[in-house]
């Protein structure tokens, strides 16, 4: 079991999720624009550290 690729995975399903209510709130015209850069920024953050985590881990028996 490896943690760090857990970890990463899970950074980046909600990263996704971020992105994807992110998206959703500009589509349907938000009124909160500063909510939805923080949010943006942090689903990128995420979306982006799970993904290296993801592919630099080495697999280790």
């Amino acid at each position: 079991m490896n943690v760090k690729r857990i970890f990463g995975t899970v950074l980046t399903i909600l990263g996704i999720i971020g992105l994807i209510y992110t998206g959703y709130e500009l589509i349907n015209k938000s009124n909160s624009y500063i909510t939805l850069v923080v949010v943006g920024v942090i689903g990128l953050i995420f979306f982006f550290s799970g993904i290296g985590l993801v592919k630099n881990t080495k697999d280790e028996a």
